[in-house]
């Protein structure tokens, strides 16, 4: 079996296994307490502390552990703008932000700053954002879907120079090194660089206005209630300490393997579409998009043949809705594969993964029905006003019946699909610009859902 999802969870580290079961060992006592016990355990979070704070590049003392990655986040948004409440409500944020950030900041005045097809945010469209009101700047290092490197350190100088905090969601980008620029808060995930799950970091650098919300405790400066996890703290430090001494190396491995697949992928599977940026990108991550393909069978097909990756398609048991951040990229999003690689994957692994995926793509294609070609060529007598009733089926089935029909009408003639499945508003333009046809828009349905316009130019 190949796990090919390290952008979800990695394995453990060989390094945090040791320093678990030590920690387990010597560090079960309180270490808020002054007898010896406590002293040992004190001593273990406090070395902790400085590895981590070394490692992401803040001083100890601006770093807290916190029970996961995402509490982190919510913690950090709910202290900053409780900070800076007399400023105001306003956020900033990229519109491919993880959930739990965007979930953060739906409780505040919101403004989502778009991304480009290659999902990176211009710096430019982002601090023309930043008004008087603006309390809280939220930007991720990289991107969890396709891994597209934002651009950090330009944000955050233009964000220092206007007064305002930058949040740094880098549980993506940490395992590979610490983000650079002058931002303000950051968090990240242990789970993320093969340390333990439910230990995550925050950090507040000095200067930034701060208020912790929720349950008042005296343990981690109070911005982390509750008794520390101190085995998880104490492998999650050593861990990320180890993947930073490895990462020159472990990256232009990986990067091989990306580029082989990057590569690859678009000429082994027809009508595929690889996403997220060519050059500024994480390391170890590719992801694409095939067309005519259902996502939870694809998945599925590809588990049984040794392989397990993730999805951002909209069509999977546990989603209806496409990816957010396909969404906003205007990119394909049925028949979505992520492949996040593991310091274990080898060559091998990759060519056998290349091997298998077109056989996999073809199956769940030629189960779904899904044309085998180009579409036939229609005749001048067609209906110039073609309806494809789609209501009531789920992605990618509008998409393969428009397919279907697209060579039933003359050049120039109209057909339109009817849908009420949300990922059709993302799938059939970008399916239009995938087959060279084009799209003119949608506008309500009165059967129901959405109608979706498609002239036929070729």
């Amino acid at each position: 079996m190949s796990y090919f999802d390290t952008a979800s969870a990695a394995p453990l580290h060989p390094v945090a296994r040791e320093a678990l079961i030590a920690a387990l060992d010597e560090g079960w006592a309180d270490p808020a307490r002054l007898y010896r016990e406590g002293r040992r355990a004190r001593l273990l979070l406090d070395a902790a502390r400085e590895a981590a704070a070394e490692a992401v590049g803040c001083r100890p003392d601006e770093l807290v552990f916190t029970p996961s990655g995402t509490r982190a986040l919510h913690a950090g948004v709910a202290g900053a703008m409780a900070g800076r409440r007399r400023t105001g409500r306003h956020v900033v944020l990229s519109a491919v932000e993880h959930s739990a950030v965007l979930h953060a900041a739906a409780a505040h005045d919101p403004t989502e700053v778009g991304v480009d097809r290659a999902g990176r945010v211009a710096a430019a469209d982002f601090t023309s954002a930043l008004r008087a009101d603006t309390a809280l700047a939220c930007l991720q290092s990289a991107n969890h879907e396709v891994g597209t490197v934002q651009p950090v350190a330009e944000v955050a100088a233009a964000c220092r120079a206007a007064g305002v905090p930058l949040l740094v969601d880098a549980a993506q980008s940490l395992p590979w090194g610490p983000v650079a620029g002058d931002w303000s808060l950051l968090a990240g995930s242990a789970h993320k660089w093969g340390g333990p799950a439910g230990v995550g970091l925050l950090v507040v650098r000095k200067g930034t206005r701060f208020a912790p919300q929720g349950p008042a405790d005296e343990r981690e400066s109070g911005r982390a209630p509750g008794f520390e996890n101190l085995p998880g703290i104490v492998a999650a430090a050593a861990s990320l300490r180890a993947v930073h001494t490895e990462a020159a190396a472990r990256a232009a491995r990986s990067s091989e393997l990306v580029e082989r697949i990057r590569a690859r992928v678009p000429l082994l599977v027809p009508d595929t579409e690889v996403v997220g940026h060519p050059e500024l990108r994480l390391p170890h991550l590719v992801t694409f998009s095939c067309l005519y393909v259902d996502g939870e069978a694809l998945l599925t097909g590809l588990d049984r043949a040794g392989f397990s990756v993730s999805s951002g398609s909209s069509c999977t048991s546990s989603t209806l809705t496409p990816s957010h951040v396909l969404k906003a990229m205007g990119v394909l999003s049925e028949g979505n594969v992520r492949v996040s690689l593991s310091a274990d994957t080898t060559p091998q692994d990759v060519d056998r993964f290349l091997d298998v995926l077109p056989r996999v793509v073809a199956e769940v294609r030629e189960t779904l029905g899904a044309p085998s070609g180009p579409a036939a060529s229609g005749s001048s007598a067609a209906d110039d006003g073609l309806v494809v009733d789609s209501l009531g089926k789920r992605c990618p089935i509008p998409v393969i019946e428009l397919a279907k029909v697209i060579g039933s009408v003359p050049v120039g003639g109209l057909v339109t699909v009817l849908s009420d499945d949300e990922a059709a508003r993302l799938d059939i333009p970008a399916w239009c610009a995938m087959r060279e046809q084009d799209y003119e828009g949608e506008r309500p349905s009165p059967a129901g859902g959405t109608a979706y316009m498609v002239r036929r130019r070729t």
